[in-house]
């Protein structure tokens, strides 16, 4: 195994993987916050972090190293100068108005070991947890009906989004929504002061100042060779152009195909509709099976991007670009038009491939689940009664840091 972030597929043998176990965050969410906090549903937590750890021992059982959100920002806050940029850079991103707020919330922090600061900072910070002794402004009057100075992360335990660990490199990302920004943040300083997750000569593809949003749901490693991208509901066509300018540049890749999908929540981001299990074999929305708009970007010789159209049949634009005979789409839902739209909305479609033709998928998935056995996959299931509920699956809960190459 190379050291360090490794990635250039996504289904070579999966050697390490950050996750986020749910916490504290997760009690943040009551039916008025929901379309700001981009939930549906509040997880039931103590079953939520159940159905976790138990993602996390399949993938452990399967010879993946596991690592956590919490854990690798802690590392990262390792003097007294980098926790208080930490703590100056997530309050000014918090939307805290109120200059006497501002003071107290950074002093409550700066109290707490470092992996408290980091709990804390996901969870949110109540305003019931801390004494303001002067609250006389207009920014405290207004916001004092609201019930936290700075908001929770329930959407952190997807953590494939924050960022894309490609090739030897990583983007930190700019997220659609203010409530997913501050994820971000967390990597940023990973990325920055923790050389355990991003040792030294780290590519950076992108980073979380620039200002076009790109979300790692949106990302997928096709090859040593070829990324494609969702143009999305969540990812921007300035943020593809910058990413790609940079990957191309200063990595091995050759290539990005845009897939421009359908802009809706139902299909957030690329890998709810669209993912790789196999070299030949990829699970697929059936509402994007027909031809599809998808843009090449590539690198004129003066390092400018060069951009061409392609329309076609997915399957035979995917057997071009990959250099294979064939390739099989396999439906998520099969032929029937409901069990499609239920599973998907289950994240059917949402497979992590831990290893060639080998995938973790969410149980209740069983129409898909069968089908892709039946094709030659290895399906490891994992209960989801309760994490499905923030509309995202296995892909989306995890951020492959390191693989085998192909």
């Amino acid at each position: 195994m190379k050291p360090g972030i490794n990635n250039y597929s996504e289904i070579g043998k999966l050697n390490k993987v950050l996750l986020h176990r749910l916490g504290g965050e997760i009690e943040g969410l009551v039916p008025d916050n929901f379309e700001r906090l981009l939930f549906d549903d509040i997880p039931y937590l103590k079953i939520a972090q159940q159905e976790h750890d138990r993602f996390a021992e399949l993938l452990k059982e399967n010879g993946v190293e596991v690592i956590y959100y919490v854990d690798e920002t802690a590392k990262a806050l390792k003097t007294e100068e980098i926790r208080r940029n930490f703590v100056d850079d997530f309050i000014a991103d918090s939307g805290i108005y109120s200059q006497e707020a501002r003071e107290s919330v950074k002093d409550y922090l700066l109290s707490m070991p470092s992996r408290q600061l980091v709990e804390k900072a996901i969870s949110g910070i109540k305003k019931s947890e801390i004494e303001v002794k002067n609250r006389s402004s207009l920014a405290s009057y207004i916001a004092s009906g609201y019930p936290y100075y700075t908001d929770p992360m329930p959407n952190l335990y997807f953590t494939r989004d924050p960022g894309a660990c490609v090739g030897n490199g990583l983007a930190v990302h700019h997220m659609s929504t203010a409530a997913r920004r501050r994820e971000c943040l967390l990597l940023k300083y990973m990325y920055k002061y923790n050389e355990d997750f991003a040792p030294e000569g780290t590519k950076l593809w992108y980073d979380y100042d620039m200002d076009a949003s790109i979300e790692g749901g949106d990302i997928l490693v096709l090859s040593k060779d070829i990324v494609a991208i969702g143009l999305s509901q969540r990812t921007t066509a300035g943020s593809i152009e910058l990413f790609a300018e940079n990957l191309l540049k200063e990595s091995s890749f050759k290539k990005i195909l845009v897939f421009d999908i359908p802009k809706s929540r139902a299909f957030m981001h690329l890998d709810t509709v669209f993912t790789m299990v196999d070299y030949d074999k990829f699970t697929i929305h059936p509402e994007i099976e027909g031809p599809l708009q998808i843009y090449e970007i590539t690198l004129n010789p003066d390092g400018k991007a060069h951009f061409e159209s392609i329309q076609g049949e997915l399957e035979k634009i995917l057997s071009t670009e990959l250099k294979l005979p064939a390739v099989e789409l396999i439906r998520c839902g099969g032929d029937d038009p409901m069990a499609a739209q239920r599973e998907q909305w289950n994240d059917g479609s949402n497979t992590l491939a831990i290893a060639p033709a080998t995938v973790i998928t969410y149980e209740r998935n069983y129409v898909t689940n069968d089908l892709l056995d039946k094709k030659g996959i290895k399906v490891i299931t994992m209960p989801s009664s309760e994490l499905s509920r923030g509309r995202g699956g296995p892909r989306c809960m995890s951020c492959p840091v390191n693989r085998d190459d192909l």
